[in-house]
């Protein structure tokens, strides 16, 4: 074995492994220098998400010709000089690795002037090697020109993800950037179309404004305080205004964004008994620390900050969050003081004249009726689904495992009349040998997940339910997702239109789900959630998973039968699923209580 030092463009693709994992890397690596060369206007162009070109315009310092070349230095910057500058980092780079790494993995071209320069310089690399300088005439700033990312690692290329996936990323990275710096002005084109156009804003309110829509800034509420340890200002969401998705969540450290799963818990701690069960806060939190207090240098990436004193941080994140919580009233009262409020309306004596004659309904129940004796073609099957007795239904293993289960396929059953609907969570049907019990969430979840996977492998399709259209302004990288995903879900039965940059527009549902457009809305969110795991089933079992990821959702949405016909129908159809006992993941569906288990209640 023989040691020796390697050639520094093999050391530069080494380091863009850590640095340059994916476009969106480029992207931030660019936007934070420019932010650190204090532009006050910067352009962030990108075509096919960052594989062909990702270009960054600043109106910065700009660099001069010999800086020029130098930034591509490994270790080049102008950030440190001693050791003790790494005790007082304030800005976003510092390490020099940056421009090196994406040097050494794609053809840059940089072009950039001075203020009191009369020309600028322009620059061209391809790995890592200078192969173009000349003078040219540019605007005052840097301009940095990145082209076939990764052309010359063919493996990392292969593995970026679909455009829609890239792009996605681009954006949380230039969001995390824009909402550090409210006063500089951003815009985002992809594929020549503007995403962003954000102009300088008046606070930050007005930027998370313009970043996450009028809706978020509108739930929520300013966050402050002061300790000789840290100094916390921005804001958080009204408990009302939580979501299932894990967005617009946000911690920044003297300007610079990081994640922290130990301070989210504080954030957390404090919306105890206050949150719909399921959702999470947004939050924009920034802190001021002392720079020597905390370390910015452990990881490549720079999104891990490590404090001196991070439970005494926890306590003061917790004691402001709670605070800004119980000073602000987010529930509506009604003043029935008030003289402008609206008055109920009075019928005058000639209203029932024109009131048309609706009498009440009349229903009528059949008890002799016996759903297991219909047969396909008969009535008593719901959309084609076999009932329970019919001969398109198979028993006999589901019998045969259970003691006394035979009695519930006699031929006289009990009547539909008699199935009972408990809290909306079970129905109950009494039997020779006890009581059967379903779990309606379970029952549905096995339903959905054969009819979805039964949709997904062409032999069949998801009947839609119409609705009047619902608009939902899901901000841009969520659209995104729902792009990317928008034929899987039509194939579903999902009916969902893109609408602008950051809303969608559901035109329909699959039967079985809830139209209300309150509920639309959360069945999008846990849909979001669904399409957003980013974990790869093996090849095979893709149809499976994504049966499963729907049919959990759907077990939750809907509503419960609201009549024992209803109820009988549900038992019909999950009975007519090839395993009606166990739902995907392998819960049990049903059970029957004998009526030895209820003797010994007594």
């Amino acid at each position: 074995m023989h040691i020796r030092v390697l050639p520094g463009n093999i050391a530069n693709m080494i380091a863009a492994g850590e640095v340059v994992q994916r476009p969106s890397s480029v992207v931030k690596e660019l936007m934070e220098n420019a932010v650190d060369a204090g532009a006050q206007s910067v352009s962030v162009i990108i075509k096919d998400a960052g594989r062909t070109l990702i270009q960054v315009i600043d109106n910065g310092c700009g660099m001069s010709g010999e800086e020029a070349l130098l930034c591509f230095e490994r270790h080049a910057t102008s950030k440190i000089a001693s050791a003790e500058d790494l005790q007082r980092i304030t800005t976003f780079g510092f390490r020099g690795e940056a421009l090196a790494s994406i040097a050494a993995v794609a053809r840059v071209t940089l072009r950039t002037r001075r203020e009191d320069d009369e020309v600028g310089v322009k620059v061209e690399i391809e790995s890592s090697n200078v192969t173009s300088k000349e003078p040219v005439s540019t605007p005052k700033g840097s301009n940095f020109e990145v082209k076939d990312l990764f052309y010359s690692v063919p493996a990392r290329r292969k593995f970026l993800k679909s455009d829609n996936a890239e792009f996605r990323h681009i954006v949380e990275e230039f969001t995390r950037v824009a909402l550090t710096r409210p006063e500089v002005a951003f815009t985002l084109v992809h594929n020549d179309k503007n995403v962003y156009s954000l102009k300088k804003a008046q606070s930050l309110k007005f930027r998370i404004q313009d970043l996450m829509g009028k809706a978020t800034a509108d739930g929520i509420v300013p966050l402050e305080t002061a300790t000789p340890l840290v100094k916390i200002s921005g804001y958080i969401g009204s408990p009302a205004t939580g979501t299932k998705t894990i967005a617009n969540q946000f911690f920044f450290v003297n300007g610079r964004y990081f994640r922290s799963p130990y301070l989210h818990k504080a954030v957390m701690k404090a919306y105890e008994e206050m949150l719909p069960q399921g959702t999470t806060p947004a939050y924009f939190i920034y802190m001021d620390v002392d720079p020597s207090s905390m370390d910015v240098n452990i990881s490549p990436t720079k999104t891990e900050i490590k404090f001196e004193d991070d439970s005494v941080i926890f306590q003061v994140l917790y004691a402001c969050t709670r605070e800004a919580l119980g000073t602000n009233s987010f529930g509506a009262t009604i003043d029935f003081t008030a003289g402008d409020t609206p008055e109920l309306p009075v019928f005058g004596k000639g209203y029932s004249d024109f009131r048309p004659d609706v009498g009440v309904p009349q229903v009528t129940v059949d008890p002799t009726y016996n759903p297991f004796d219909s047969l396909p073609g008969e009535g008593g099957s719901s959309k084609g689904v076999p009932t329970v007795g019919s001969s398109q239904t198979d028993y006999s293993k589901f019998v045969d495992r259970h003691e006394n289960y035979g009695a519930l396929f006699e031929e006289r059953t009990i009547p539909a009349s008699k199935v009972l609907i408990l809290g909306g969570k079970y129905v109950a049907s009494p039997v020779a040998s006890g009581i059967l019990l379903v779990s309606i969430a379970r029952a549905r979840e096995r339903i959905f997940y054969e009819r979805f996977l039964k949709a997904m492998s062409a032999s069949g399709h998801v009947s839609q339910t119409a609705l009047f259209p619902v608009e939902i302004i899901v901000g841009v990288a969520p659209r995104l997702v729902f792009e990317e995903h928008l034929q899987e879900l039509r194939t579903l039965g999902f009916d969902i239109a893109l609408s602008g940059n950051d809303a969608i527009t559901v035109n329909g549902v699959p039967d079985g789900f809830s139209t209300e457009p309150k509920k639309v809305e959360a069945l999008m969110a846990d849909v979001l959630i669904a399409l957003s795991d980013e974990s790869t089933p093996l090849p095979g079992m893709i149809e499976a998973a994504t049966a499963q990821k729907f049919a959990s959702i759907a077990s939750k949405g809907g509503k419960a039968p609201s009549s024992p016909q209803e109820a009988q129908r549900l038992i019909d159809t999950l009975f007519g699923c090839e395993n009606s006992e166990y739902t995907p993941r392998g819960h049990k569906t049903m059970t029957i209580i004998s009526f030895d288990e209820i003797d010994q209640k007594f």
